[in-house]
């Protein structure tokens, strides 16, 4: 294979293989399989432009073109011309496609499903990634900078992936990058001629390799490639985590848990919950059995975000430790106060990535396998250097904390550290904040009827309504806008309730997890994707962190902040002898995932799929503009590719523009160049060539069929007899000036046909026919060849083994 080939073959093979860092993003692999054979397309595409060869510019338009050609028969055929040409109902189509799968994205969960508009997006994405690495490894000759794409597109791939598939993708990944990398070393090694090697047998003396010992040098660099890859596997870990500094948070994915080997931080979970609540179907990431008698209470945490800077709610950096057998006792909680102890088993999906472990609060002990730590602050346990909840089973013992209201209503001042942490504002917070939790609290005798007062007033009497389409912001301006609108979800709820908390003196955090699901035939509980929740928990001594649910039709509001407790029936029952260590299965419940007992209705009805208007202004459309512009360069380039290449063979023959080949180097083939090229012109003006006729017959033809004088006539005759001495004269002497006697030929055949039969030859010339003739040769040759391979391997003779 030619070095070219193989270049084209190993960008292919790299793009693909960097493209499989997206399959984690879909819940199917097929999009990759129409990727692979469009790419293959573009590809051979790049391939012949370059054999031809066209320009590298055009080169690259051309595959370009190709690429909206293939992605509009597949995604918009209906609209298009001929079911493959672009049209303006064409652009639309896929303008449209993007639009809905960008709404896509931020509608599901990863993995999602593979709609159109994901389709499209997904596959124009690799196609756009390989037209690079195509153009700058093989048009341009220079595979180093084809490395950035390909790591675009998986880091891309893997920050919304959360890394899943890990070191197998970036494996995949960074081994395309290395065998393209080595083509490309192939290649110009193989122009160097021989190859000197090391010191033989003789001092001072170097052996020379020709043929196959030139392999060394290449098998050589693969060995290093190798060696590099595993180093970079390896290293990172076998060395210890830096930790603090410059250094602290770098290189962390989004949720990935440990930042070094003693602290914690994470992003902002919210805008992923909201997405969680968007899903049209109620997945089942979580299952569990528990021996508590009520489950109403039973949320299932994940983590607190404890510090407000006015642009988010943000996990605090905390220090971790091992898991102990026995969780510490949780903070605040005074030995008064009403608990009861439970041990819940819990289930998490296959396909549920979490690196936090969703449990009861507080947690007193917890039996799970894994590379698990424990954040004391927040009493959470986080997966360390990769370890997440996919299909984790493990059991959690955990308190149910009673309190009654007069425990709440005469707790004491928190202690200074914790009061002066958890009640810390933003300068910028606006007065209407603390103005609107007066208003809402006056009167009230303590910090407790405070907070009851400020959940009532979210949940009941501020007439505030749950939306989950309201933007997710987690700043000032959305508390402010919040207020103002009074349509919101849980996250808007939880913070805005927290923020106001902390301006009347209450330490306050938002704690993000589940509420309690759903009970199945089987006894045990399902939680799915729209049970993700998150509320505020409120600090009072001698109790602890406290949960409230200021968000109306979401969970339960907790017994002690009720006028009086509650008749109804618990959600769910679980007899006291149950064995809570027996393991629920992960296998999703074929129950409805909303059932009419389920006590939540409203929650049910706010999550329906198409519940939410589409938005009045998508904003500028990008995409549709984008493929406006591709379609206009594909409407006015591909009438133009038989003039580009005959543009382009011209320049060749007569050697001007692009590289001058070994071929046309020496004063013979420049002779037969330009008397090809003469013949093709006269081919381009109406006058086709006739190979039986000699030179100078040919010549006498062309003058008088063309009807060419004077200087004209006289160049005709000069290149001819020049094609006669080098075909014929035993020391050929070809005239000087033919690439100058060629052009004046073409002039004056230009000048002597009408206007219409002129503008034919220079847009629709017949001789671009040639490009046909050559794929039919190259053909017939790939054809025999592989016949004569076929024809020379050894048969089986009958009865042979």
């Amino acid at each position: 294979m030619s070095g070219p080939g193989r270049l084209a073959l190993c960008a292919f093979a790299a793009t693909l293989m960097a493209a499989g860092s997206l399959v984690p993003l879909v819940d199917t692999g097929d999009w990759l399989v129409r990727a692979a054979f469009m790419l293959a397309v573009l590809g051979a595409v790049g391939a012949l432009a370059r054999r031809v060869p066209l320009a590298r510019p055009l080169t690259v338009a051309l595959q370009a073109m190709t690429v909206l050609l293939m992605l509009t028969m597949v995604f918009a055929r209906d609209e298009a011309l001929l079911g493959f040409l672009p049209s303006p109902g064409a652009f639309q189509e896929l303008g449209e496609l993007l639009t809905a799968g960008g709404q896509d994205v931020g509608r599901y969960a990863i993995p999602a499903p593979a709609t159109d508009g994901i389709e499209l997006m997904l596959i124009g994405g690799v196609l756009v990634i390989g037209l690079a690495v195509d153009a700058l490894a093989v048009t341009f000759r220079s595979a180093a900078p084809a490395g950035l794409p390909l790591l675009a597109l998986y880091s891309v791939a893997s920050g919304l992936s959360g890394g899943a598939g890990g070191r197998l993708w970036f494996l995949l990944a960074a081994g395309g990058y290395l065998l393209l990398l080595l083509a490309e070393g192939r290649d110009r090694l193989s122009q160097w001629g021989r190859v000197f090697g090391a010191p033989a047998r003789e001092p001072g003396r170097f052996a020379v390799f020709a043929g196959s010992p030139r392999r060394a040098p290449v098998r050589t660099g693969r060995r290093i490639g190798v060696v590099a890859l595993g180093v970079a596997l390896a290293v990172p870990a076998a060395l210890p985590s830096l930790d603090g500094g410059l250094l602290a948070n770098a290189g962390r994915s989004a949720g990935s848990g440990l930042g070094g080997g003693g602290t914690i931080s994470a992003v902002n979970p919210l805008v992923s919950l909201q997405n969680n609540l968007n899903q049209p179907e109620n997945r089942e990431a979580l299952t569990y059995r528990t021996n508590a008698r009520d489950t109403q209470n039973l949320y299932l945490r994940i983590m607190a975000l404890d510090k407000f800077d006015g642009t988010s709610w943000r996990f605090s950096q905390r220090k971790v430790e091992d898991v102990p057998d026995r969780l510490p006792g949780a903070s605040g909680l005074g030995p008064g106060v009403g608990t009861e102890e439970i041990s819940t088993s819990i289930s998490a999906a296959g396909w549920y990535r979490q690196n936090y472990l969703p449990m009861p609060y507080p947690a007193t002990r917890v039996r799970i396998d894994g590379r698990w730590r424990f954040e004391p602050e927040g009493r959470t346990l986080v997966g360390d250097r990769g370890q997440s909840t996919q299909g984790a089973t493990y059991k959690v013992d955990s308190l149910l904390v009673n309190p009654t209201s007069e425990q709440l209503a005469s707790a004491p001042p928190p202690p200074a550290d914790l009061l002066e942490e958890y009640t810390r504002v933003p300068a910028g917070l606006p007065g209407v904040v603390r103005s609107t939790a007066l208003d809402v609290t006056e009167g009230a005798a303590n910090n407790y009827e405070r907070a009851v007062r400020l959940q009532d007033w979210f949940a009941l009497d501020g007439g505030f309504t749950y939306d989950t389409e309201v933007d997710s912001g987690t700043g000032i301006t959305a508390i402010t806008r919040f207020l103002e609108r009074k349509e919101g979800f849980c996250v808007h709820f939880s913070f805005t309730m927290a923020a106001m908390a902390r301006t009347l003196g209450i330490p306050a955090r938002v704690a993000v997890g589940f509420t309690p699901g759903t009970p199945k035939p089987d006894g045990s509980m399902s939680v799915g994707l729209r049970d993700a929740h998150a509320w505020p928990e409120l600090y009072f001594e001698g109790v602890g962190w406290t949960r409230f649910e200021p968000t109306p039709s979401r969970g339960s509001a907790p017994d002690y902040t009720r006028p009086e407790t509650p008749t109804d029936t618990p959600s769910a029952e679980s007899s006291a002898d149950t064995d809570p260590a027996e393991t629920p299965s992960a296998e999703p419940s074929g129950s409805p995932s909303c059932p009419a007992d389920s006590g939540r209705p409203e929650a049910c009805g706010s999550a329906a799929p198409g519940a939410a208007p589409p938005p009045s202004d998508p904003g500028f459309p990008f995409g549709t503009v984008l493929l406006s512009v591709l379609g206009a360069l594909v409407v006015i380039t591909l009438p133009l590719l038989p003039l580009l290449w005959r543009t382009r063979t011209r320049a060749r023959r007569l050697g001007s523009g692009g590289r001058t080949s070994a071929a046309t180097a020496d004063t013979s083939a420049r002779t037969l160049a330009a008397w090809q090229e003469i013949t093709d012109t006269a081919w381009d003006h109406g006058i086709p060539p006739d190979d039986a006729l000699t030179p100078r017959k040919a010549a006498d033809r062309l003058i008088r069929l063309g009807r060419l004088e004077g200087d004209a006539a006289q160049a005709v005759h000069r290149v001819a007899g020049s094609v006669e001495q080098v075909l014929y004269a035993p020391e050929p002497r070809p005239a000087p000036g033919l690439a100058d006697d060629a052009r004046r030929v073409r002039e004056a055949m230009a000048s002597s046909v009408p206007r219409r039969a002129r503008l034919r030859a220079l847009f629709v010339p017949r001789s671009a026919v040639r490009v046909i003739w050559s794929a039919s040769e190259r053909w017939q040759a790939l054809t025999a060849r592989l016949r004569d391979v076929r024809l020379s391997l050894p048969r089986r003779l009958p009865g042979a083994r």
